[in-house]
């Protein structure tokens, strides 16, 4: 059985720290922008994308050489948003080869994939590299595309192509064609080795391979058989794959702190835009969305929101994390966002042929939302019992939809239920022997015929929530001949008897 061929794709963002920042900020795609790093005074341009270098904007220039050019916007740099982004892109990139190499360097993104038998999944590379590239649009950042059969020969590649070039696949066997006319500094020199190459004459990595190899080695040693081996494509290479961890998490440092929530929002539509397109390049929903809000003086916020369905509707979750953020302001401004979700399976809803049409479901999330504004957040959900006999103990939970496990079989008696009086209502009951026979309920006397009980429960002994009742179940009739069934209480420690619920 023959050995399959080897292919690697390099996937190569230039510019990456302006990229990262320009990803989560729409409303500055094709302006000209300039990345400042460093402490001021001795800030510098580390970055700049297309249009700022068309007008004359170069890397290291001082912000005082940036005003002189008013149309460039300048952004501080911002490490946890390129960690951000670099997390995102290993992740696209991990859908289409479980095998990656990362290499990215200070300035630009570069991740190589060994794509080597994904032809029955992907179809052919240059088939591969479209959809790849179609993917990592959607998130906003552009990259160059090189496929070939030498790791080494992509990454060179990928850094010589023309800013106006996507893709480029080398056939089996052309790789040292295909690099002879790239420049030499896509290999990376350091600036010596770049000086001893230019007063050689050596500008392209033709020139390059063409040198002999002994003497190339007996001038510049064991390094020039290495530099001879790249620019012919045929240096070896051992794939080191690393496991990107699958994290929908997005953040962002704001140019300027924001003290309105409604501001805020379009910067919650850019991030919840890419978590849904992250989402969905996996065929999952956003389960559970959590904001972190770093405040002015060093404070933090977290708020949590879980619909009762898995949705990517975007404009959904800015609604909710709209209200959610009404009911619990930040107590100052807000200088960076996170927005960490939780994955879940997107829902489906199975309509019947004759079935009247259902309501969408994610608007039961809006009109919850709505109603904890009114009422309190504790006082919407589902109610829970708690573990312990103290009658009415429970707690409210969020609301969540439950998956039914087949279809449940239908009794074959009539059951009794029971009507809670909320609140309880005080009665006066008269005793025989400890014992009740009688009590006034609603300004009437009705006579017990039948009673069952006592049963007795009590708990917290030890502190002042203390508790001890006795519970009666009693038949009684009024001397009108009405019949009343209900549960009889009696407090222990507060010496008072209620009517707690009536039976139908």
């Amino acid at each position: 059985m023959s050995r399959p061929i080897e292919q690697f794709a390099c996937v190569y963002a230039k510019e990456f720290p302006v990229q990262a920042l320009m990803r989560l900020r729409p409303e500055l795609r094709g302006r000209p922008c300039a990345v400042l790093e460093g402490t001021p005074p001795s800030q510098r341009v580390c970055s700049c994308n297309v249009k700022a270098r068309s007008l004359g904007v170069e890397h290291g220039m001082t912000p005082v050489e940036l005003e002189t050019i008013p149309a460039v916007i300048a952004l501080a740099r911002s490490t946890p948003q390129e960690e951000s982004t670099r997390a995102a892109l290993l992740e696209c990139i991990g859908g289409f080869s479980p095998s990656l190499e990362e290499l990215t360097d200070d300035l630009a993104f570069v991740c190589v994939a060994d794509i080597t038998g994904t032809e029955r999944l992907h179809g052919q590379p240059a088939s591969l590299a479209h959809l790849l590239i179609d993917r990592v649009r959607a998130l906003g950042i552009a990259i160059r595309v090189a496929i070939a059969g030498n790791f080494h020969a992509v990454i060179c590649l990928a850094r010589g192509m023309r800013a106006s070039d996507q893709l480029v696949v080398v056939p089996q066997g052309q790789t040292a064609s295909a690099l002879a006319p790239l420049p030499l500094h896509v290999l990376g020199l350091d600036p010596e080795r770049a000086e001893t190459f230019e007063l050689w004459g050596i500008k392209t990595l033709g020139a390059l391979a063409a040198l002999p190899e002994e003497p190339l080695i007996a001038r510049v040693g064991q390094d020039g058989k290495r530099l001879r081996q790249l620019a012919t494509g045929t240096a070896p290479h051992l794939f080191v794959p690393i496991e990107p961890r699958f994290a929908l998490d997005e953040f962002i440092e704001l140019d300027s702190p924001v003290e309105l929530l409604e501001s805020l929002l379009f910067v919650l539509g850019a991030l919840l835009g890419q978590l849904t397109v992250r989402a969905a390049n996996r065929a999952l929903a956003l389960a559970a969305v959590t904001a972190t809000l770093a405040l002015e003086g060093g404070g933090k916020q977290s708020r949590t929101v879980r619909p009762a369905l898995p949705t990517n509707d975007k404009q959904l979750w800015i609604k909710l994390l709209h209200m959610d953020l009404e009911m619990h302001p930040p107590g100052a401004a807000i200088l960076s966002l996170r927005l960490a979700a939780e994955p879940g399976r997107t829902s489906k809803v199975q309509l019947g042929l004759f079935s009247p049409q259902l309501p969408d479901a994610t608007r039961l999330d809006v009109t919850l939302a709505r109603i904890r504004a009114l009422v309190g957040e504790e006082n919407v959900g589902s109610p829970v019992l708690n573990d312990s006999h103290r009658p009415n103990d429970f707690k409210m939970q969020p609301f969540k939809v439950r998956v039914q496990q087949g279809r449940q079989p239908a009794a074959s008696y009539v059951a009794t239920s029971l009507r809670q009086l909320r609140p309880p209502e005080d009665v006066t009951v008269i005793l025989r022997e400890h014992n009740p026979t009688a009590f006034f309920f609603r300004h009437k006397r009705y006579e017990i015929e039948r009673a069952f009980g006592p049963w007795l429960g009590s708990g917290d002994w030890w502190s002042s929530a203390r508790w001890a009742v006795q519970n009666w179940d009693v038949v009684a009739r009024h001397q009108d001949g009405s019949l009343i069934c209900g549960c009889l209480v009696r407090d222990a420690v507060q010496k008072r008897w209620q009517m707690v619920g009536l039976y139908d």
